[in-house]
């Protein structure tokens, strides 16, 4: 599979053509990026953002820096259902957009290694001129303009459920084959099972927990989301809607029908 990262193929340069507008207009722009578990949210906000850091500083972060640690959520009875909205501290991912606005915040990052927060994993950003804030536990949001404790506006990476669950088992299976080397990982408990179980395994997580999840929680943030980003089976994506405040007449024709492959 060619690598297009060193190249801005054009559903990239749209994407990246509408933030880096509404930057111009807004300072110290968060943008909050949301989608399923496995969707790539990673992934487009770090070749997003490598497009804007061309004429902006940014800042990419994740929220899952906001999940409760291993240990509330084991004493809540909320260890399965981790990625839900009440696994998140909502409270000190609005705080720490609030402080952002007024001039620097910290961020605490989560290992996906130890499936745990990681205090030395901490940043403390000053603000940028676009922050791309990528994960889950985001709430519905407000009608814009928004609170400071909102981001301002709201991508949605979108895909289909068949294509999320092979994404999923696949990231599941990578993490499994390199916890070999390193028994620190949390995915080293699952070793002992054979490739067949284990994807097995990865399918019966799927179907439990992230499925319900993305119905019932995540994928009604795309009704309300400003901008929805469809990506295909083969990695491609496009921008399948604007709302009306952010759709110029001229940027959409421009860009509506962009496409680009392999994120």
């Amino acid at each position: 599979m060619t690598d297009s990262s060193s190249e801005h193929a054009p559903g990239l340069s749209a994407l990246g053509a509408r933030l880096s507008d509404i930057s111009s207009r807004h300072e110290g722009l968060v943008v909050g990026l949301t989608g399923s578990v496995a969707s790539g949210k990673t992934t487009l906000a770090n070749k997003v953002s490598a497009i804007l850091a061309d004429a902006h500083k940014v800042e990419t972060v994740s929220t899952d820096g906001f999940l409760y640690p291993n240990e509330i959520l084991e004493e809540r009875g909320l260890t399965l259902r981790k990625g839900f909205p009440e696994t998140y501290n909502v409270e000190a991912l609005g705080d720490a957009i609030a402080a952002l606005s007024n001039g620097a915040a910290d961020f605490p990052g989560y290992s996906h290694v130890t499936y745990d927060i990681d205090p030395d994993m901490t940043r403390s950003i000053a603000q940028p001129d676009i922050l791309i804030l990528e994960g889950l536990g985001f709430q519905p949001l407000s009608p814009p303009p928004r609170p400071a404790r909102e981001p301002d506006y709201l991508v949605y990476l979108d895909a289909t459920e068949d294509d999320l669950l092979t994404w999923y088992t696949e990231r599941f299976h990578r993490l499994w084959r390199a916890a070999e080397a390193d028994p620190t990982s949390f995915y080293a408990n699952f070793l002992h099972m054979s490739e067949p179980e284990l994807l097995d395994f990865a399918k019966s997580v799927w179907d439990r927990i992230n499925l319900p999840n993305l119905r019932d929680h995540i994928a009604p943030l795309k009704e309300t989301a400003d901008i929805v980003v469809l990506k295909d089976a083969d990695h491609a994506i496009r921008i399948a809607r604007l709302f009306s405040h952010l759709r110029p007449e001229t940027w959409r024709r421009e860009f509506l029908p962009a496409r680009t492959q392999y994120l």
